[in-house]
């Protein structure tokens, strides 16, 4: 069960890492033009904390799923 959540979490959460670098790194790139370095650390971690918190929230999911869903 822990397993299976995992793998999940480890296919979904970098498309939603990646997704949400290229969303913010585009958004600051255009806000902030002149300093390309601050668009890039601020996508990152927008990136992680992405990553972290869909990690999680489909761990949890799964368990959830897992434990109260009927045989």
């Amino acid at each position: 069960m822990i397993q299976q959540a995992v793998i999940f979490a480890l296919i979904f959460s970098p498309v939603a890492a990646l997704s949400a670098y290229l969303i913010t790194y585009g958004e600051y790139r255009r806000h902030f033009p002149e300093d390309r370095r601050r668009a890039r650390r601020l996508s990152l971690e927008f990136a992680l904390a992405a990553f972290i918190f869909f990690f999680v929230i489909i761990v949890l999911a799964i368990i959830f799923i897992n434990k109260f869903s009927p045989p």
